[in-house]
């Protein structure tokens, strides 16, 4: 990709966290000019302009992306959000210019090995575990990615010797061509992000991606419960190794006698207890499973492992206490961004339950989750964003009566609490993205948590 870079001009697209990473990576790079362009208009970008207005070879562009961005352009550095469907992409693929992720740039200057977790749900938690674990045993270690730290930034602060552990997703993964992660996890694979990836054997494609440059000295961790990750074993070129919560595994990583173990053929190793893993939930298990994996595969010690597993309190926005009012326990889960996910968090948490949920559809069929809720104890659906009517409707359909529409995330709340008994437990997992009321779901998260504690200020001043 240097030939591409040095002495060239760049285009970037989108000057998010990753966009802005790929920017200070290209004049580092050499870049003759780099033209940053977003659709957001110039008045919107002043912190942008700033961050950069020591480096006259970089260009900002706000307002839209005109065709006449691509001239004398020799690559495209594009944000994961932005739509591979754009017009204007489609036409810079017509003129030959290559579009690469954010990921993709990171990786042609990365000096570390890199361990890589992707998956339709579990990313974060896991990615944030095996990062843990790591870190117990090794120094220079760096958890970056779709988490929130850029690959970019990750690799400019990393040195040889180094280990990064990124999470990554379909999106990143999809604009990749010679990237390439050394010990790689697949956690499950179910419809998300339809609206993107327009199909779901596009959106397999794309996370399949995380293993097309692995040769016979890498790893790959798959979900042997997952019928979808377990195919991905005839993509793999390295060392498959197998986790499973349902099955006993040999190679793998699994329960036996309500402990996690590790099998490698050789020997039996004995991880720590189940009950021990200090995140709730059957999902965090597979987590925990995976990262155990992920960790074993990279050399950390069984000691270590456990350690981590034991102490790990877990990631916020993902099953978080916030607060008890009255009785009544609020939990954050913003990041339930899909059917899935949401049905995991249900799980989790035990008793009654007031569900807050709706927001932008990703393509999702809302049929089943709505059938499982009155299996899992909800008693109460508040429903707000773009997919309120739609949800409110298939849960009518389901004779699911208590069902109420919010304006926003502070009457959500509100009327959740008014629908609430002591022992209930209120929960925003909104099984939906947030992009059509926030910037994203830790936004979503804080707004949540900060209606908690003012309704909790109030009713104590009261």
């Amino acid at each position: 990709m240097l030939d591409k870079i040095k002495g060239k001009r760049v285009l970037v697209l989108g000057l998010s966290k990753s966009g802005r990473a790929a920017v200070r990576l290209l004049i580092k790079a050499g870049a003759a000019s780099i033209v940053a362009n977003d659709c957001k208009q110039l008045d919107l970008l002043q912190k942008e302009m700033e961050e950069f207005s020591a480096y006259p070879q970089v260009e900002i562009e706000g307002g839209g992306h005109p065709l006449t961005l691509l001239e004398g352009v020799s690559l495209i550095i594009k944000s994961p959000g932005i739509n591979p469907e754009l017009p204007f992409l489609k036409y810079a693929h017509k003129k030959g210019i290559s579009v690469y992720s954010e990921i993709e740039l990171a990786y042609s200057f990365c000096p570390a090995p890199i361990v890589g977790i992707t998956g339709t749900n579990g990313k974060t938690t896991t990615t944030s575990l095996a990062g843990e674990m790591y870190r117990r045993q090794y120094s220079g270690v760096h958890v970056a990615g779709n988490i929130g730290f850029p690959l970019c930034r990750a690799v400019e602060e990393a040195s040889e010797g180094d280990i990064i552990v990124a999470e990554l997703s379909s999106f990143q993964l999809e604009d990749t061509d010679k990237f390439k992660v050394h010990i790689a996890a697949v956690l499950n694979i179910t419809a998300d992000h339809l609206d993107y990836h327009r199909s779901i054997d596009n959106y397999i494609a794309a996370k399949r991606k995380i293993l097309a440059n692995q040769g016979e000295e890498d790893w790959v961790v798959l979900n042997w419960d997952d019928r979808q990750t377990r195919l991905f074993r005839k993509y793999a070129r390295g060392k498959v190794l197998p986790f499973s919560r349902k099955e006993e595994l040999n190679p793998g990583v699994c329960i036996r006698d309500d402990r996690i173990v590790i099998n490698d053929n050789t020997g039996v190793y004995n991880i720590c207890s189940v009950e021990d893993v200090k995140i709730p939930g059957l999902h965090n298990l597979e987590n925990a499973l995976a990262a155990a994996g992920l960790a074993w595969a990279g050399g950390v010690q069984v000691e270590n492992i456990a350690q981590t597993l034991k102490s790990f309190p877990g990631v916020p926005h993902r099953i978080e206490d916030v607060a008890v009012i009255f009785g009544v326990k609020f939990i954050n889960d913003s990041k339930g961004t899909n059917p899935d996910a949401a049905l995991n968090a249900l799980k989790a948490v035990r008793g009654p339950k007031i569900l807050i949920a709706g927001g932008k559809n990703k393509g999702s069929d809302f049929q089943p989750f709505v059938k499982a809720l009155g299996k899992e104890s909800v008693k109460g659906l508040i429903l707000l964003g773009e997919t309120a009517p739609l949800l409110a409707s298939a849960a009518l359909e389901e004779g699911l009566n208590n069902v109420e529409l919010a304006a926003d995330i502070e009457e959500a709340v509100l009327k959740a609490f008014s629908s609430a008994s002591p022992g209930d437990t209120v929960l925003l997992s909104p099984a939906c993205a947030s992009w059509d009321m926030f910037q994203n779901y830790e936004q979503r998260g804080e707004a949540f948590k900060s209606a908690v504690y003012s309704l909790k200020e109030g009713l104590e001043k009261g």
